[in-house]
């Protein structure tokens, strides 16, 4: 009989593709476990098996699979169908999911190997220098990856001149599938068994009277033995005080005796307590509701407003899952987030805690991978939204920590999913709790609440009963009349950081634009410096002594002239967080000062290093982007300062007095965590709009009234849904004509929704790719399933078309 498989591929393909099977591979075999597949002329891929078949009627020629990778599933039971779901939502494939869900290590691909032909000699006056560079390197090394010519040779089109010795018999190429991971290990160093006697040990030292280091290290190994357990190579090379040349010489004396044993990455040691802390009447009143809401089965939103102890509620009820063996998934919007929380968490739960995020290394993002799969016990992973993909055996409990956060949403590469509307799918097919919490949330969610679909729990006072801090607003337009200002910073806010930094205090600065300024203009002929692949302007980074592009990364020295007119008379617009560090320096020479944003934070370990700081008080002012408003806990901070309120009201977004008032909320919250009652000042031109004035107050109801009504009217969510799609292409007009094309085709279908565009966005042309815009809005009446269909069939005639073949078509579900 003859057998075959369906395999998931990490391309973009609509469908499963087939493999035919022995009849041994058919019986061991099972769905979830990985196997290598040839796809196309000459690559090698790894596929995911989904299920075995007896009959199978497909259009295409049916090669066999090349082996099987696993000995077991690498997935859980149900997780295809969860990407099967993501996929079909967010309208991507399959294996887009798995590619972004499997960690790198574990989809081995193909690549391209270069080889000597030993049975032909290269004639030198026949090759080019090119072709004889990469013969010479082939006679040094064995062989040779596509990759490395490239660093040879160094440039990127290879492919010609590799041609050229394939046609000349020089060279073959082969194809090989590669595993990236490597196991972790390290050395372990004991007393061989000959001198586990005392008085042979007390001779051997005897004998090394002339050896005082040596003597040293047997000595401090004996003492560290305890419980004849196996001491680190390194651990005694730091208690002895001694180099790694004197462990060596003892090893090679056979007086120790030293193995390599594979240790966990991740799986950390942490010795401090694990004592909860008490919660307050408010904190055990909410606890109470959210079990209650847990036992009917509803989705629950915790509103409780900044630092009213939500975190303490999230660790009982992990405690709570953890002690039942369940595991739970703690997820949060910003890797610096996770950073203070790890170490709170690991007091409670110990080695229980696993991190999972894009800084880590792929190895310990496949060891962190390995351990939920395997579940010998239950773990706590915390994690940015890529978390919710591992394989979780017996999940519990889903946290959404700070959910109305937009780095949930992921924009591009497909899937663009949204963590928290994901999760919610996981929670359900997992049929574990979801608990989204936050002290601002999203209209959709608080919305959710009002028609019954989620429960809400509130709490309305901070832990210990300190007040919310004290917002006042500045007029700087007023200030700049009265001459007021030095630099960006109005008197007022002068005054009260002397007073802060006197008090022993700390303070926030706050302003969402990173670099010294985000404009350098001509005073004579009004020229600003524009990125050749973006139509934006170059972001000024003094430190550096750069202008860059944020958006393809382009830079270039700044000029000492304008470049279009010569005259020397340039000056900056604007602001943004450089800017602020170097006048906070001229203003206060005496005092330390830190900055959080993205150029701060590209290290493995930056978020950490800066928290640290600030928690160790190193440093009296930490001056940041958005990075800093999200739920970070720093306890001596008494002073928050909004540089400039107004530029996040202004943005072409509908939901952008919803953000503003939820970042300047947030932000605010950094302030008076503790004892005494922070202050908050937010240096505004325009004071009196109505989001400032319910920032000032903490009027999130009217907020929510007030922007619900605008959003009735103007058709948006929650009322709508939103379809974006996006067409990318290097030539203007084609861009145009691929979007008008598509909205043409997508009206001729009866399908009743409103069809927006095509029109180009404000950032029109970015790393040389036009942009345009098709919005796609769907009412409550129609049916998600049905248009996604209609705009699927639409992309497939469009991608059919030849003059469109090389237009990108993106699709975008809830875009927001």
């Amino acid at each position: 009989m003859a057998y075959f498989l369906d395999v998931i591929l990490p391309l973009p393909l609509e469908r499963y593709f087939s493999y035919s099977l022995s009849d041994a591979d058919a019986q061991a075999i099972k769905s979830g476990m990985r196997v290598a597949v040839p796809f196309g002329k000459s690559k090698l891929y790894t596929g995911i098996a989904v299920g075995v078949r007896e009959n199978i009627e497909v259009a295409y020629e049916i090669k066999d699979i090349e082996f099987v990778i696993d000995q077991e599933p690498i997935l859980q039971e149900g997780q295809i169908r969860f990407w099967e779901w993501i996929a079909s939502y967010y309208m991507c494939s399959v294996g887009q999911v798995m590619k972004a869900a499997l960690p790198k290590s574990l989809l081995l691909e193909s690549e391209t190997i270069i080889l000597r032909n030993e049975e032909t000699t290269a004639v030198d006056d026949e090759l080019t220098d090119s072709e004889f560079l990469i013969i010479e390197a082939l006679e040094n090394r064995k062989a040779l990856k596509v990759e490395d010519v490239m660093g040879i040779l160094d440039r990127k089109t290879v492919l010609p001149i590799l041609k050229g010795l394939l046609e000349k018999d020089l060279v073959f190429i082969q194809e090989e599938l590669y595993n990236t991971y490597k196991a972790k290990t390290e050395k372990y160093i004991q007393l061989s068994q000959e001198y586990a006697d005392e008085e042979v040990l007390r001779e051997l030292l005897d004998s090394l009277t002339r050896a005082p280091k040596q003597r040293q290290a047997i000595m401090t190994l004996f003492m560290m033995r305890a419980g004849n357990r196996l001491v680190k190579s390194k651990d005694l090379e730091t208690r002895a005080g001694v180099s790694r040349a004197v462990i060596k010489s003892l090893v090679e004396k056979s007086i120790l005796l030293e193995t390599e044993q594979e240790v966990s990455r991740m799986l950390m040691d942490v010795e401090s307590g694990n004592e909860l802390y008490v919660l307050n009447d408010s904190q055990e009143k909410a606890l109470a509701e959210i079990k209650t809401s847990f036992e009917n089965d509803k989705t629950v939103l915790l509103h409780g407003v900044t630092s009213s102890g939500k975190t303490e509620i999230y660790v009982r009820l992990i405690q709570e899952m953890l002690e039942q063996g369940k595991q739970c998934l703690y997820l949060l919007p910003e890797i610096a987030l996770t950073t203070q929380l790890i170490s709170r968490l690991q007091y409670f739960f110990k080695h229980q805690v696993l991190v999972f995020h894009s800084k880590y290394s792929l190895n310990e993002r496949q060891e962190v991978w390995s351990l939920v799969l395997e579940a010998k016990e239950p773990y706590v992973v915390i994690g940015a939204r890529s978390a919710l993909l591992l394989p979780f055996r017996n999940l519990g409990l889903v946290i959404v920590d700070e959910e109305h956060e937009t780095s949930f949403k992921q924009f591009d590469p497909a899937p663009r999913y949204h963590a928290r509307d994901t999760a919610i799918v996981l929670g359900k097919l997992k049929n574990s709790k979801v608990l989204l919490g936050s002290a601002t949330p999203a209209l959709e969610t608080y919305y959710n609440t009002t028609i019954g679909k989620f429960d809400l729990v509130e709490l309305k006072h901070r832990y210990g009963n300190v007040l919310m801090p004290e917002i006042n607003m500045i007029d700087i337009k007023e200030k700049h009349r009265k001459k007021r200002m030095t630099h960006h910073f109005s008197d007022s806010l002068i005054d009260h950081m002397n007073h802060a930094f006197d008090q022993g205090d700390q303070v926030i600065l706050f302003q969402n634009r990173r670099g010294f300024a985000p404009i350098m203009e001509c005073n004579t002929c009004g020229h600003a410096p524009q990125c050749p692949n973006c139509d934006v302007s170059l972001t000024v980074h003094q430190h550096r002594y750069q202008m860059r592009c944020h958006y393809c990364g382009y830079h270039t020295i700044i000029p000492l002239a304008c470049m279009a007119c010569s005259s020397s008379d340039v000056d900056t617009k604007g602001f943004g967080t450089e800017q602020i560090e170097v006048e906070f320096k001229e203003l206060f020479p005496s005092r330390k000062i830190a900055r959080m944003d993205l150029d701060t934070t590209r290290g493995k370990y930056s978020y950490e290093k800066l928290i640290d700081q600030v928690e160790s008080r190193e440093v009296d002012c930490l001056v940041g982007t958005q990075m800093l408003t999200k739920g970070l806990d720093f306890r001596h901070v008494s002073l928050v300062g909004v540089l400039n309120a107004d530029a996040m009201l202004n943005f072409p977004d509908f939901r952008a007095h919803e953000r503003c008032f939820q970042l300047l909320t947030q932000v605010a919250g950094r302030a008076g965590r503790t004892e005494k009652r922070g202050l908050v000042l937010l240096q505004s031109y325009n004071p009196d709009h109505r989001i400032l004035q319910q920032v000032s107050t903490y009027d999130y109801s009217t907020m929510f009234t007030e922007q619900l009504e605008d959003r009735y009217q103007f058709k948006y969510p929650p009322y709508q849904r939103l379809i974006r799609i996006t067409f990318k292409h290097r030539d203007y007009n084609t861009t145009l004509q691929a979007g008008q094309w598509f909205v043409n085709a997508l009206n001729q279908i009866e399908h009743g929704v409103e069809v927006l565009g095509p029109e180009f966005p404000p950032v029109s042309r970015i790393r040389n790719l036009y942009h345009v815009h098709a919005l796609v809005k769907m009412g409550k009446k129609h049916h998600p399933e049905t248009i996604k269909g209609f705009i699927s069939k639409v992309r497939r005639s469009f991608e059919s078309i030849k003059q469109f073949r090389a237009v990108r078509c993106n699709i975008d579900v809830d875009c927001y």
